[in-house]
């Protein structure tokens, strides 16, 4: 799951994820994956779920660690790591704030790092989380 406003971002971190042999679920706004979020939560979403969401943290409208919190509350994808994107600087305080409350398994800088350094990111990411 791609959450990213930015087209260009979007769809390389989409094509990136296709090639390492995910399938992509994107949107362009955090409104969009909430509404999405709705359908899973009513049940009537019948197209397999994400293994992992990775979201920008500031776009228009719902902003990604409220569409991560409510990835949390959401049963049927409760599980998944989820990963934010920043392009600002957090303090360490930030960070860690917006990690605990919002259940974010991890954050990024943007620039991202290279095809191969954010597919062994979000694989030892996405490892952490499945041994619990």
């Amino acid at each position: 799951m791609i959450v990213e406003d930015e087209a260009d971002i979007r769809n390389l971190v989409a094509m990136m994820a296709s090639v390492w042999g995910h399938t992509t679920l994107t949107f362009e706004s955090g409104g969009k994956a909430w509404e999405w979020l709705d359908s899973v939560a009513a049940g009537t979403y019948g197209q397999p779920l994400p293994e992992f969401a990775l979201m920008d943290i500031r776009m228009p409208g719902k902003m990604g660690h409220e569409v991560a919190a409510r990835i949390r509350q959401t049963a049927a994808v409760a599980h998944i790591p989820v990963v934010l994107m920043t392009a600002f600087v957090l303090s360490d305080e930030e960070r860690r704030q917006m990690m605990q409350s919002s259940g974010v398994d991890a954050i990024i800088n943007k620039p991202l790092p290279d095809f191969m350094q954010l597919r062994q990111i979000l694989h030892d990411i996405i490892s952490r989380k499945q041994k619990g």
